[in-house]
């Protein structure tokens, strides 16, 4: 049995009243809670080593170093890279993707040429690129999807073209929860073409799936520490190394150099290349702390449990008068979208927030989905492995206090 009981312990801030009733948290998707472990590991490093790394000769410059690198082997191992050569520390995903853009793309392309995203994605992976199609002249192309939120890949040999330089999509939408089939899509490009750069947005994927960079046969992969248990404002590109080392720096600065004169500068090799300026020192322990948290778990009943919840959510929320479920694809990870007939999505977020649960209400940064699905947005609940069947409950009994109020 999955001991949930144990699982929650672990988590302080579930523990709480939200007014007056105890808090139940369904908004993983937006960013996940920080088990104790995350909050000690960076409060230790604050209260005993805080220093800057790679940079100092003294004691305690030399520990945050330790600890900092030695996160970075956390994340190779998690994700099954080569070398920690190819993980690169950033902000988030969304940096992880710019980072691609600007650095290894953008002097790549020129007018005509094409990048391929698809219909699913969340604007992070869909802004840069348009950026950069405005300054080259290259265009942006979308692969479509049905009304239950699967890729429609039956004519996925039309995007076959000479001038198609990037592939990017999520591995799982985190607006209707999609799990695409990344490895078919990935193998299908490659077999037409290996050199085609495939970029995978694995943000929700990290906490929701086992991440094997080389068995997906992607070129990139990018995921945020604070959707899997860790801190904001830490994240990771993972990139093969060639591919890496032939891009520019993205940001220039202290750290990333070997040597620096009015003249020129020459650049430290990977990953500190990418890494300009002092980094996010604790967010990058405390995200080595996650990793561990999630490793010390049996993963195969955590992933499993979060499905029972989607599916006890899916059974109950079913034949709800006025609600319609949105996402009905044939995989999916633990994100239950619906929308009510005749309230507004934000109004029931809000009238869930006073019986104290947390949902997100919106277009969840999916406009052009949004606008597919001919909806403004939706309600969101997004389960974690910290979540109960009695949560899922506690949801439906408020849907069914709005049904009773707002029925005609």
């Amino acid at each position: 049995m999955f001991n949930i009981d144990k699982i929650r312990e672990d988590f302080p801030i579930l523990h709480q009243e939200i007014n007056s009733h105890p808090l139940v948290y369904l908004d993983n998707a937006a960013t996940s809670q920080k088990p104790r472990q995350v909050i000690d590991t960076i409060n230790d490093y604050y209260m005993r080593y805080n220093a800057n790394v790679h940079r100092g000769v003294h004691v305690l410059s030399e520990l945050a170093t330790e600890a900092y690198e030695k996160a970075r082997e956390k994340v190779q191992s998690f994700i099954n890279a080569s070398s920690v050569k190819e993980c690169i520390f950033t902000r988030g995903t969304t940096e992880s993707i710019n980072l691609v853009a600007q650095s290894f793309l953008a002097p790549r392309l020129k007018t005509g040429d094409k990048i391929l995203i698809t219909c699913l994605e969340h604007h992070s992976n869909i802004v840069p690129w348009q950026m950069i199609c405005q300054k080259t002249g290259a265009q942006l192309k979308v692969i479509p999807i049905n009304q239950n939120g699967d890729l429609i890949l039956d004519n996925l040999d039309t995007f076959f073209t000479p001038d198609l330089k990037l592939v990017a999509l999520n591995h799982i939408s985190n607006a209707i929860g999609t799990i695409n089939p990344v490895e078919k899509i990935i193998a299908a490009f490659k077999q037409y073409n290996p050199e085609i750069p495939i970029l995978i947005d694995g943000a929700q994927a990290a906490p929701h799936a086992m991440i094997d960079v080389k068995a997906l046969g992607c070129d990139f992969y990018a995921f945020s520490g604070h959707k899997m248990y860790g801190p904001t404002g830490i994240g990771v590109l993972w990139g093969k190394e060639h591919l890496l080392n032939a891009a520019e720096p993205y940001q220039g600065g202290g750290e990333m150099i070997l040597k620096v004169s009015f003249e020129k500068s020459e650049y430290k090799p990977l990953p500190h290349k990418f890494e300009a300026g002092t980094p996010n020192i604790a967010g990058a322990i405390g995200l080595g702390a996650a990793i561990d948290y999630l490793n010390n778990l049996d993963r195969e009943k955590a992933l499993a449990h979060e499905h029972e919840l989607l599916n006890y959510s899916r059974a109950l929320i079913r034949d709800f008068p006025d609600i319609t479920v949105i996402g009905k694809a044939e995989s999916k990870a633990p994100i239950l979208s619906f929308v009510h007939q005749t309230v507004h999505a934000h109004d029931i977020g809000t009238i869930l927030n006073n019986t104290g649960i947390a949902v997100r209400s919106g277009h969840h940064c999916a406009m052009p989905l949004m606008d597919f699905l001919k909806l403004p947005g939706t309600i969101r609940a997004s389960f974690a492995f910290y979540n109960t069947h009695q949560e899922v409950e506690k949801l439906i009994e408020s849907l069914v206090q709005i049904y009773e109020v707002f029925k005609v």
